[in-house]
This record gives C-alpha cells, structure tokens and sequence, in this order.
C-alpha cells in the first residue's frame, strides 16, 4: 500500500484473515441496515457477514466472481446476494445512512446544502453492455457521474456511455439528487456544464445555482481548483480498489453499484477509527 510512514500504521490489517475483511466495529455499522431473517421459507444458513466480505474481497483484489476462495460462502450465493441488493436499492440504502453518519462526524449537517459533480470515463472490456467513446479523453466504454458533498461523500451515483456528454448526463443525476436532498440547490461544476442548456433541463425540479470554477487564464498543467478537487479525490479514493481499475461488468447498474461498495468500505473503515489513531 503506497502510505507514508506516519500513516501506514493507522492503515493496516494485519490482525485480519485478508485485509478486505471487516473488523467487528465496521461491521457494526452496517449489519442493522441489511435484510432481517424470513420468517416464512427456508432458513437463511450462510452467514451475512461472510457475504459481505466475500465482495469486498473481490472489490479490493479485483478477482473473478469464480476466483473466490474457499474460506467464504459459493460464488453463487455471494453473487446472487450482490445483485438482488443492487437491484432493491440495498448499497444506496447502506452509503446514505454512513453518509449522514459521517458528515454529522464532522460536525456538519446530515443533509448537505451544496455539492460537487464530475465524471470519469474507464475502458471497458469484452463483457459486452452500453458503451460509447469519449472523444475527449480517447476512451471507449463508459462514465461514472457522481455527485459528492463538499466533504467528498458520495451522495448520488450513475453510469451511462462514455459518449453521452456530462451536461446531459448531469439531469438524471441532479434530478435523483433533488428528490433525496430537496434543500440542496448549489453545485460546483467544471466548465462543461456551463451554459442555460442544464438548467433549463432541470426547471421542473426546482432551482439550480450552478457555480463554473474554471481554471486561471493562462493556466498550463496540474492546477488545484477550489471545490472540484473534492470530487476527484473521491475519484482517487475509489480507484484503489482494483475491481473498479476498468468497467468489467456488463451492466452499467452493476458498475454503480461497485462504486457505492467501495464508498461503503471506505465510510466504514473511517467511522470505526479511534480518534486517538495515528494520522
């Protein structure tokens, strides 16, 4: 793991079958907001923490569904599990209550005010699914539009082909977001989604303040932009899990749902920190 020396401490796993695993604080954070036992059919027999972390194996290792090592449930169970919580909303569920959890962490708000959006296009591959090519960034396959706070929490997420332009792109998200957070209105963008074409777009959900933060005139290489830093570092953060290194999937519903996983990961891991860990 590229950490430095203060931090590499704070960061590691070694009391832990694999370091993808969860410690019992993290899991604490989330068994309550998973599907409670039936109390008609067959009785559940495998166990949803071994679930759990049999995905987040795969998340961080990025291997295939089959790859999965004996220790946890069959790879079956453990993706039949995966896609029926993608499909009833499940991750969503789990992201925006670690969320509020977060941010209230913080010492901020549960609910945000205003927010940053961004977009990233990742190669596909031959699993097949929508894809486009982004002429922009010379990438074939798609793009993750997400929406985070200005902490950097993932508020809303979508994946759609690489060649359908951001500002259009943008109008399902934002209108997704509105409905969740209606007191939100105020959004960082970078200059592709200038222009009254967004806005007008989302005139039947309310107000919009969209703020374009544009790099200086003159500006040549890497340049730190107020707000929109925020986002891609959440981009970064995402990125250190090798299963989202491409689009591998063949759904674009199943990349987002990734995305909100390795959100989750993340959000567990800080909440269960000592505040007296070293930084």
């Amino acid at each position: 793991m590229p950490w430095t020396e203060i931090t590499r401490a704070q960061y590691r796993r070694d009391e832990l079958r694999y370091a993808s695993d969860m410690r019992d604080e993290e899991w604490a954070l989330i068994v309550r907001q998973l599907p409670p036992r039936h109390r008609l059919g067959r009785p559940r027999k495998v166990c949803l923490r071994s679930v759990v972390e049999a995905i987040l194996f795969i998340l961080s290792t990025g291997c295939q569904w089959r790859a999965l090592p004996k220790e946890f449930p069959p790879y079956s169970t453990v993706q039949g599990y995966f896609y029926a919580w993608r499909d009833d909303g499940r991750w969503q569920k789990i992201v925006a209550v670690l969320v509020g959890r977060s941010r209230q962490k913080l010492g901020r708000a549960a609910k945000p005010t205003a927010a940053v959006i961004d977009s990233q296009s990742a190669p596909t591959t031959h699993a097949g699914g929508p894809r486009g090519y982004d002429a922009g960034k010379r990438v074939h396959g798609r793009k993750r539009h997400i929406v985070t706070d200005t902490e950097g929490h993932m508020l809303a997420v979508q994946v759609h082909p690489a060649n359908i332009q951001d500002c259009h792109g943008a109008v399902p998200l934002l209108k997704q977001l509105r409905s969740r957070f209606p007191k939100l209105q105020h959004v960082f963008a970078d200059r592709v989604y200038r222009g009254k074409q967004l806005l007008n777009a989302l005139s039947d959900c309310g107000p919009w303040t969209i703020e374009i933060v544009e790099r200086p005139p003159g500006t040549k290489g890497f340049q730190l932009l107020p707000r929109r830093w925020v986002v891609e570092r959440t981009f970064a953060w995402c990125g250190r899990c090798r299963r989202l290194a491409k689009d591998f999937e063949a759904s674009a519903s199943t990349e987002a749902a990734w995305l909100l996983v390795a959100h989750m990961r993340l959000l567990t891991r800080r909440l269960a920190r000592k505040p007296d860990a070293a930084f």
